[in-house]
């Protein structure tokens, strides 16, 4: 005990209770315990520096300090560490007040929509306000208590400001429980004013007991069951999209198990790329706005959609627009029963994996079997994607650099069973998702709830950081990589080893894409110079020196332009110990196969240039169309 402990208490500040009570936090699922939160991101200021920063030097020997190079970066470190540990583990992340603080809220955010949980620790203005305004205070004129960090407040899926020491008795307990419930998870932000920080209280020591927080399984209700059953005893071309949630319920080999006795194709989202083995003749790989066009053209035709741990956005629906059967039904199987009873789906509100695990048995007793006029139409589309991809995508085309489709061809054949790729924004995570071969198993680890540039790098250090197995690749854009590099020291200075892969293609070409099929012009998305007679950004590309970039801060880097150079330079970087960056020349304007799913974004209604209106005519032909088909 410590000084001033008497009659059963523990004398702390604010932030050495915060440190101490972290340490003794664990999760534990299916019998495997492990800490819930092993270590803490910060960057100090004034607001941290003396008050948690001096509680994490005196009390946290179990609680390792990480420094990163940016407040946002490191919210998405917590997000892929908590990610690759299926949330049952992530980091606390600290910041001063202001803007360190509103640094976060993009990973806030990022978290919460993906659901991964993440701990916030923003600090905060003082609470006692003797002092008047302090550096960094917003005033707002008629709220005195308002403070940055209410920002944080619909990104969160759990708020709490200690104004003070002793409400960290009910606020830290209910963070951890937001925490590890799968059903409420996300960001949790706990803001912490600076001077309370310092504040003492006299905690009582049962406070500062181990506790492990059990991650329940909630088993799906049996009448449930046998109402899916009937469905899918009187379906005949059922087909299942996967999301994150069958990965978070570590539920893969049910879901491969279900699909493969039952003859049920499966496409994944992005979140639930990988949640069936690519060797599977059921896996149609990625669906949806950037998946395959055989998953695509099935679920047009589907008569029954189960989605399994999925959110069902509009690039997993195509806006609406991709349930073309007049007589489909739905099943959804998730944890939360806002997503459960979408699309006016029969609701499974269950863990993914005892929810399958149940259907297959209660399937399996009302004896269904598979679909044989079914499974060779799958097999076909399966096949002709295949050749699509071996004939028109991965090959070269004379004059033109290697595209980032070939590119992604090699980088795939090149990793090995274990090794996991990142992406998150941009180009990169649309290709992943449709053309990945996730064989092996080949790890593809995508980011694309919100869809968050400059999260790829922290992120794969968080991934890094979980697994110390296989090798750690990051797959960016040159636009992404300019918005957040600086996490590259930040993996150096840790000794966390990722390849980072610059796909160099002079701008942001995904958008340019869009911005052509609907307004027909380019304009402001590639990295061109200035020119002197349209005084637009529509010069000479930009020359840019990705590798040398990376080289500065301490990785070992290639530039390659041929599959050939690509391949030896990603051998080299296996064999290397430290952080790497392969920088990669891409065609620019050369894009993947259709995916057969449509996505609303609309064409300008009035214009003057004669090209979007006719992008606006076929916009709203397809919109005519969709509804006489939906409505």
């Amino acid at each position: 005990m410590s000084n001033g402990n008497h009659r059963g208490t523990v004398r702390l500040t604010m932030g050495q209770a915060v440190v101490k009570y972290l340490q003794a936090q664990y999760s534990e699922r299916d019998g495997q315990e492990r800490r819930l939160i092993p270590g803490i991101f910060g960057i100090f200021g004034h607001g941290n520096v003396a008050g948690l920063g001096q509680a994490i030097e005196e009390y946290g020997q179990d609680l390792p300090f990480y420094q990163p190079c940016n407040e946002q970066s490191m919210v998405h470190t917590a997000s892929g560490f908590a990610k690759a540990n299926m949330r049952l583990s992530t980091f606390a992340c600290t910041s001063s007040i202001g803007p360190g603080a509103t640094n976060m809220v993009t990973g806030a955010a990022t978290a919460t929509l993906n659901r991964l949980p993440v701990l916030l620790l923003p600090s905060d203005y003082y609470v006692t306000r003797y002092q008047g305004p302090v550096l960094q205070q917003l005033e707002h004129p008629i709220s005195a208590d308002v403070s940055v960090n209410d920002c944080f407040r619909p990104v969160s899926r759990f708020f709490d400001r200690i104004s003070r020491p002793e409400q960290l008795l009910t606020a830290l307990p209910e963070a951890m429980r937001v925490l590890v419930d799968p059903a409420d998870t996300g960001a949790v932000t706990v803001a912490l004013p600076q001077d309370v920080q310092a504040h003492a209280y006299d905690y009582p020591a049962y406070f500062f007991d181990k506790r492990v927080w059990q991650v329940e399984r909630r088993r799906p209700h049996p009448d449930r069951i046998a109402e899916a059953v009937a469905l899918l005893k009187a379906a005949e071309r059922p087909i299942v999209i996967a999301g994150g949630g069958v990965i978070y319920s570590d539920a893969r080999g049910e879901l491969q198990t279900f699909a493969e006795t039952f003859g049920i194709p499966v496409g994944e989202t992005m979140g639930g790329k990988g949640a069936i083995a690519g060797e599977s003749a059921m896996a149609l790989g990625g669906y949806g706005v950037t998946g395959t066009g055989s998953a695509g053209q099935l679920m047009a035709q589907a008569d029954l959609v189960i989605g399994v741990g999925t959110r069902l956005t509009d690039f997993s629906t195509g806006s609406q627009s991709v349930f073309n059967n007049l007589d489909v039904k739905f099943i959804n199987i998730n944890v939360t029963g806002h997503d459960a009873y979408k699309q006016g789906a029969l609701p499974i509100v269950a863990d993914a994996r005892e929810a399958l695990r149940a259907l297959v048995s209660e399937a399996n007793a009302a004896e269904i079997r598979p679909n044989p006029a079914y499974l060779e139409e799958v097999g076909v589309a399966k096949s002709d994607w295949q050749e699509l991809l071996e004939t028109e995508v991965y090959v070269e085309h004379p004059g033109e650099a290697m595209s980032q489709l070939h590119a992604i061809n090699v980088i795939n054949q090149a990793l090995q069973p274990g090794d996991t790729i990142v992406a998150a924004a941009g180009g990169p995570p649309g290709d992943l998702h449709q053309l990945w071969d996730t064989s092996g198993p080949r790890h593809c680890h995508l980011e694309f709830g919100f869809s968050c540039m400059g999260y790829e790098i922290p992120g794969g250090i968080g991934v890094r950081m979980a697994q110390q197995e296989g090798e750690v690749y990051v797959l960016v854009g040159d636009g992404t990589y300019l918005m957040n590099p600086t996490e590259i020291v930040t993996a150096v200075q840790e000794n966390q080893k990722i390849t980072v892969i610059v796909l160099e293609n002079h701008g942001y070409q995904i958008i340019r894409r869009l911005q052509m099929g609907r307004a027909g012009i380019s304009f402001g998305n590639e990295f061109r110079a200035r020119d002197s007679q349209t005084n637009r950004l529509d010069g000479e590309y930009l020359a840019i020196d990705f590798a040398k970039n990376a080289e500065s801060m301490g990785a070992r880097a290639w530039h390659a332009t041929t599959p050939e150079e690509l391949r030896k330079a990603l051998d080299e970087a296996r064999g290397e110990t430290r952080t790497c960056a392969i920088v990669m020349e891409v065609e620019k304007h050369r894009y993947g196969p259709p995916s057969e799913v449509w996505w609303d974004v609309a064409a300008a209604e009035v214009t003057n240039r004669d090209v979007t209106r006719e992008i606006r005519a076929e916009y709203e032909a397809d919109r005519e169309k969709l509804q006489k088909v939906h409505y």
